[in-house]
């Protein structure tokens, strides 16, 4: 699966699954940004093929209803949704 990685603060392993189009997953990497986290991130919509595939089936580990933005913390946590108070919690340390 091919990402986009974004540098800042290592807070363990973030990864974004977004559209491009999503104006949620828009304020969710802006936010990231704000609070400079490292993290990585995938835009769905731009996929094809068997990288989708590989995609959405990843996805719908952490996310069954595979809705957008999907937030994955260390393989462990998911946020789902554009939640700015979970975010800032999850990384205010």
């Amino acid at each position: 699966m091919n990402s986009e990685h974004v540098d800042g603060k290592n807070k363990g392993k973030v990864f974004l699954f977004a559209l491009s189009t999503c104006q949620w997953c828009k304020k969710t990497r802006a936010l990231l940004e704000e609070l400079e986290i490292e993290y990585d991130y995938v835009y769905v919509d731009l996929t094809g093929g068997d990288e989708r595939k590989e995609v959405v089936g990843e996805l719908k580990k952490w996310n069954s209803a595979i809705s957008f933005p999907t937030i994955v913390i260390n393989d462990e946590d998911t946020i789902i949704g554009f939640e700015e108070d979970q975010i800032k919690a999850k990384f205010d340390n």
